[in-house]
């Protein structure tokens, strides 16, 4: 149980018009509990799926999630960050020093924030979808290239 008390902003109003999945939520708070003073936190996908009864993979969607958010990001492989207005603090003033000194376009309390978290969501499926589209058309050309080959063969006799 962490015995840190202060957090620079309310996280419930700030979270509440995200939408966020369900596992995001559980991992953000699961990582806030048992993070470091400034919320630095050692812990790896797997962990985190096992302290949330999940798959890897699901626990690697819901961070994928909160790094889209802005509110986790990831340093190294299991090693993450909680944004400086998510994190817990020792103290009010570390609180508020280490707002003051995160760079603007971190910060959750810009008017545009819900909106921006939105299109990076879409931005980041678009990305996603074409992704797909192009394992899609590789698969397509290997047949093609495959089957091709297939009707050139003779047979020698």
């Amino acid at each position: 149980m962490s015995t840190l008390q202060w957090s620079a902003t309310n996280a419930d109003g700030l979270l509440a018009d995200l939408d966020l999945p369900p596992a995001a939520y559980r991992a953000l708070l699961k990582m806030r509990g048992a993070s470091q003073a400034g919320g630095r936190i050692a812990m790896d996908q797997g962990t985190l799926g096992e302290l949330l009864g999940l798959s890897r993979p699901s626990a690697n969607a819901a961070l994928r999630e909160l790094e889209l958010a802005k509110l986790v990001k990831k340093i190294r492989n299991g090693v993450y960050q909680i944004n400086p207005m998510l994190a817990g603090y020792d103290s009010p003033e570390d609180a508020v020093a280490a707002v003051k000194a995160m760079p603007r376009a971190d910060r959750l309390d810009s008017k545009t924030y819900v909106t921006d978290y939105h299109r990076a969501v879409a931005a980041y499926q678009d990305q996603l979808a074409e992704q797909r589209k192009k394992r899609a058309a590789a698969a397509t050309a290997k047949k093609a290239t495959a089957a091709k080959r297939r009707g050139t063969l003779h047979a020698v006799g």
